[in-house]
């Protein structure tokens, strides 16, 4: 199942944030093995019969409320988080696992005022040459550990995601849910909140992957996903958040 992205950018949106260095890498696999990561009133959103996972790596720049500045040291941060996707009434959006991100007062606030469940971590994200590197390590307290290392070179650009598509199914996306910011506790809960975000189709390049040493997915207790990824490089975008609403 596919969906289209907003018509309009929102004429109030919450704040305003830029998104760069992107890569999606995703996996199948068996919906029986992700339903249990979902609250009971969330249906995992599948497409022809499959579910899937992903692991996202990228920078976010230029975080600031509508109408204020960007302040330094505060408005960028690293940020990897881990994936599925999933349908409440027929809107299909994307469900978390995990956001690993580096800033701490961000991640404050997406926890408490976004009921999402970031943890706090170390992480890098450089280019030599053309080629990205991302490095990350978790230091949440109480939180399963993890690590993550990949390297990979954004390729040619590939024709705008057509709906229907399984390049289009993964990467346009314009709504989150989040029952809370601890996963456990969310998926036993039955507050559920939906967010909304505008930004115009990602311009996706073809990816090659060098190195990918990665525990993120198994610190959930997931088995360690089979075969190659399939890969997508992002080119960088502006997005506008709308607040996260109790649905």
């Amino acid at each position: 199942m596919t969906f289209a992205p907003l018509p309009l950018r929102p004429r109030l949106p919450l704040m305003r944030q830029r998104w760069s260095q992107l890569l999606f890498a995703h996996w199948p696999v068996a919906p029986e093995v992700l339903q249990p990561y979902l609250p009971t009133r969330l249906e995992l959103d599948l497409f022809e019969g499959q579910a899937w996972l992903g692991v996202v790596p990228f920078t976010m720049s230029g975080i600031r409320p509508l109408g204020l500045p960007a302040v330094p040291g505060l408005s960028n941060l690293h940020e990897l988080n881990v994936r599925t996707y999933a349908r409440l009434d027929g809107v299909p959006g994307v469900w978390f696992l995990s956001l690993d991100a580096t800033q701490p007062l961000g991640v404050w606030a997406a926890r408490n005022l976004f009921h999402l469940p970031y943890l706090h971590a170390r992480m890098t994200l450089t280019e030599t040459n053309g080629t990205l590197h991302a490095k990350a390590e978790r230091t949440h307290p109480g939180a399963a550990p993890a690590t993550f290392a990949a390297s990979w070179t954004p390729g040619r650009q590939l024709p705008a995601s057509a709906p229907g598509t399984l390049q289009h199914f993964l990467t346009e996306r314009y709504h989150l849910y989040t029952a809370g910011p601890d996963l456990q506790s969310a998926i036993k809960g039955s507050d559920l909140w939906r967010g909304d975000v505008y930004h115009a189709p990602w311009a996706l390049r073809t990816a090659t992957l060098h190195t990918w040493e990665s525990t993120v997915v198994e610190s959930h207790c997931l088995p360690t996903l089979a075969g190659a990824p399939l890969l997508y490089a992002a080119d960088a975008l502006d997005v506008w958040v709308r607040r996260i609403q109790r649905v």
